[in-house]
């Protein structure tokens, strides 16, 4: 994909999407290990492929006005979030509970071998997350692999809590980067309906 705004460097490592291009590395090494499992497959979204075993349906939901379908057909299935030695910046089930509440979504636009293509329904920055994690205590099953901090937290009532958390105070789980164009925006907006 495409960012718009001061990051020049980073959009010319634009590429075109494949299902062979690996995982992100932010993501960790789990997401790129599954993608390369045989039996894994692997959501056709430009810009925010999810790869799983055994999900096809939920893969298979995701679409390009809905690249979050896949966590909320899991969600519906009563799926787990399992973060493996990374923390809540690369939980994406939160942007699913963001945008449940109404939070600003964004547009961008994925470079294909079709042309270039609007990705609507863009979630913000992730770079607050962490900030959830009191609230997730009560649901979250921890342990220790190696060096790693493994936790499991059930869907459903992560997305009740991040939207609960969201109803109450609409700037909840921004970033406090002062120069976070997506935070700010979402700041702006809420601004604008007071």
């Amino acid at each position: 994909g495409i960012t718009y705004g001061t990051r020049q460097d980073s959009n010319r490592m634009a590429q075109f999407f494949t299902p062979e291009m690996p995982a992100d590395k932010s993501m960790g090494v789990i997401a790129e290990t599954l993608r390369q499992r045989p039996e894994a497959k692997r959501s056709m979204h430009p810009i925010y492929s999810f790869a799983g075993i055994g999900v096809e349906n939920a893969l298979d939901a995701q679409t390009l006005d809905d690249p979050l379908a896949p966590i909320a057909a899991l969600t519906e299935a009563n799926g787990w979030a399992l973060l493996m030695g990374v923390d809540h910046t690369v939980n994406t089930s939160i942007h699913y509970g963001e945008q449940l509440a109404g939070r600003r979504q964004f547009i961008r636009w994925a470079l294909t071998y079709q042309g270039v293509v609007e990705c609507p329904h863009w979630p913000g920055c992730s770079g607050g997350f962490n900030k959830i994690a009191p609230h997730l205590e009560w649901i979250t099953q921890t342990t220790q692999i190696g060096n790693a901090l493994v936790q499991a937290i059930p869907l459903q009532p992560m997305i009740e809590i991040v939207q609960d958390i969201l109803h109450e105070n609409p700037l909840a789980l921004l970033c406090d980067q002062p120069e976070c164009e997506r935070c700010n925006a979402v700041r702006d907006s809420v601004q604008n309906e007071f």
